[in-house]
This record gives structure tokens, C-alpha cells and sequence, in this order.
């Protein structure tokens, strides 16, 4: 089975704020075994062991026993991943729902069968649940979790979406902050971690649109390969794809560079790819074919802005590599593809 993980934003913005709190970044970085420069791309991911020594050394070297609660309250899911950006481009709350339901493993991948947060209706009361397992071993995970859907839902300007707090862990000596936070009932110790919602169900068609559609394209075709990689993450050469992902557009993509952010030796990586069967030259060609596919079959962006995107500076270069890849030139296959 493959190690839980989470994406590095979640990583780098609690070490921030931990910091701004008083945590010594040396001791924070050593306790926990993570290396902010590893933070750099908020997509990669870290094994959630660390995420969990990271929170843990934080509330400590902070002295803040609250901080996963105060870390839901100041950081909206957005500044912390993709799928936050790209829930605020849908046009309704429940379009934002189905997005978060859908791409909940690129934010954290810790297992478990189903979906980790369902809307289920009983004894005619609404709750959104959240179905992950053994939540009392992280507890800090449902603090921080649901503070920001409090939080998020205040600044939407719908404060009276979430009526009660339920969560599955004992009161802890800072309930006052709970109180603070949440403004409504909660209960500790419940058979469940779920937010109670309103009886009027007509929030779920309230509108959002933050971000234009155009960039709700982009965003959930690069979640769509962030999932993907997720899913086929024992292998080598998917580990490779989900580091080149966020920083295909930079021309940095060297096989010196990329080893090194997977924490390999040049030597190690090409070893390990061969025994896939592949090159690393291979592996970069054949995905930004495949984004060069995606961007002009969406008609989303210009194909110069898809050269820039898919790592190449001059797009006469881009040109040539997509007549290699199709056998016809991106305007040529751009024309012939239908508008989306």
C-alpha cells in the first residue's frame, strides 16, 4: 500500500505560521524531518508522518496547543493547493463540492475506501462527514479541516451554512478557541467528525465564479493529472511526472534537477527508470506531449501560450516538437479540434 501523503502547501504554510508564532525554523525542520526547500512546490508531496511531527513540533516550539485550529482560521484552502483555486473557478457551491469530493488525494492521499467526505441526510438533518479513518491518531487533521470550512464559508458571506460541530476526539484544554472560532455547538466525543448543515438546502446552488472558467479549465486538467499520477504512484516514472508537473513551464526540467528534488542521485534515477523501461528524455517528451494535447484540444489557451506552458522558450521549437508528435503542425490541429 502506498505511504500516505499530503501536498507540500499544507507543509509549508503550517511551518509559516508555527514560525510567525515564535517556532525556532531549525528545530521545526529537524523534529519533523522536513526540508522546507522540499515546500518549494506546493503539488509534490511529503509522507503524512512528517506532516503529523511537523503539526506536533509546531503547537510545541510555538507554545500555541491550538495551532492546528488556528492554522484552518488564517489559511483558505486555496493559498494551499490547486484544487482550492480550482473549486472558487466553479459557478455554484455544489459544482465546488463535487470538485473537492472528486480531488481530495492531491490534497492528502491517507487511504481508506470511498470518498473522504460525503453529504448524508438522517433523521432529516443534513451533515457533511468526514469518513476517514482512525481520526483520533491525528486529531489535529479534523481541527484544522474544519475550521477552514467554518472559516471559508464566513468569508463567502454565508455564515449560516454550518449550524454545529461534531467531532470524534475528547475536549482539549483549549475549548475556549473552539468557541472562538466556530461561534456554534460543539460536541466532543460524537460517533462521527461532520459539520452540521442547514436544513435549506438552496446554499448548494449559490454562486461563486471567483476565478474565470478559463481558468477553471486549466485547473482541473492539471487536478485531473495530479490524480492520476496519485494513483500510479509506485512507479518511478510517475514520481518523475508529478515533480516535472508544476515546473514544466520554467525550462528547468533537467534530469540533474529533477533527481535532486527527488532527493536521487542522477545515476540512481536513470538506473530506476531503466529498469521501467524507460528514459528520462522519454518521460519528459511524452508529457508534454500529452499537455500540448490537452491545452490545444480545450482551444483554453493560444499555441504560444501552450509552448510557454509545456517548457519550451521559442515556439518555432514547440512547433517542430508537435509535427514530430501528431505529424501536423498545433495550428493545424488546433483548427481541427471542436471548441469545449
Amino acid at each position: 500500500m502506498p505511504e500516505p501523503t499530503i501536498a507540500a502547501g499544507f507543509a509549508r504554510a503550517l511551518m509559516e505560521l508555527a514560525v510567525s508564532k515564535g517556532a525556532d525554523p531549525r528545530l521545526l525542520a529537524e523534529r519533523s524531518k522536513v526540508d522546507p526547500k522540499k515546500l518549494e512546490n506546493q503539488d509534490t508531496r511529503i509522507p503524512l508522518p512528517k506532516y503529523v511531527a511537523l503539526m506536533r513540533a509546531g503547537k510545541e516550539l510555538s507554545n500555541d496547543p491550538a495551532l492546528a485550529l488556528h492554522f484552518g482560521e488564517v489559511f483558505d484552502v486555496a493559498e494551499l493547493s490547486i484544487v482550492g483555486l480550482l473549486g472558487q473557478a466553479c459557478e455554484t457551491v455544489a459544482d465546488a463540492f463535487a470538485q473537492l469530493t472528486r480531488y481530495t488525494r492531491p490534497i492528502a492521499d491517507i487511504g481508506g475506501a470511498g470518498d473522504r467526505l460525503v453529504l448524508s441526510r438522517a433523521h432529516g438533518r443534513r451533515w457533511l462527514i468526514d469518513m476517514r479513518e482512525n481520526p483520533n491518531d491525528f486529531p489535529e487533521m479534523t481541527e484544522s479541516s474544519f475550521a477552514r470550512m467554518v472559516c471559508m464559508s464566513r468569508r463567502l458571506g454565508s455564515p449560516g451554512i454550518v449550524k454545529a460541530v461534531h467531532v470524534t476526539h475528547p475536549e482539549p484544554p483549549y475549548r475556549a478557541e473552539y468557541d472562538r472560532i466556530f461561534q456554534m455547538p460543539v460536541t466532543f466525543e460524537s460517533d462521527k467528525n461532520a459539520l452540521l448543515m442547514t436544513d435549506d438546502d438552496s446554499w448548494m446552488d449559490r454562486r461563486l465564479a471567483l476565478a474565470p472558467r478559463y481558468v477553471f479549465g486549466i485547473l482541473s486538467e492539471r487536478a485531473e493529472l495530479l490524480l492520476r499520477e496519485l494513483e500510479d504512484s509506485k512507479t518511478v516514472k510517475s514520481r518523475v511526472e508529478s515533480v516535472l508537473m508544476p515546473i514544466l513551464h520554467t525550462g528547468d526540467v533537467s534530469m540533474d534537477a529533477i533527481a535532486s528534488r527527488m532527493g536521487l542521485g542522477r545515476q540512481t534515477l536513470f538506473r530506476r527508470l531503466k529498469d521501467e523501461g524507460v528514459t528520462f528524455e522519454k518521460v519528459l517528451d511524452e508529457l508534454r506531449h500529452k499537455m500540448a494535447l490537452n491545452y490545444l484540444s480545450g482551444k483554453k489557451v493560444s499555441i504560444n501560450e501552450t509552448a510557454y506552458l509545456v517548457g519550451f522558450s521559442e515556439p518555432a521549437a514547440f512547433s517542430r516538437a508537435f509535427k514530430r508528435w501528431t505529424g501536423s503542425s498545433p495550428r493545424e490541429y488546433a483548427s481541427s479540434r471542436p471548441a469545449m
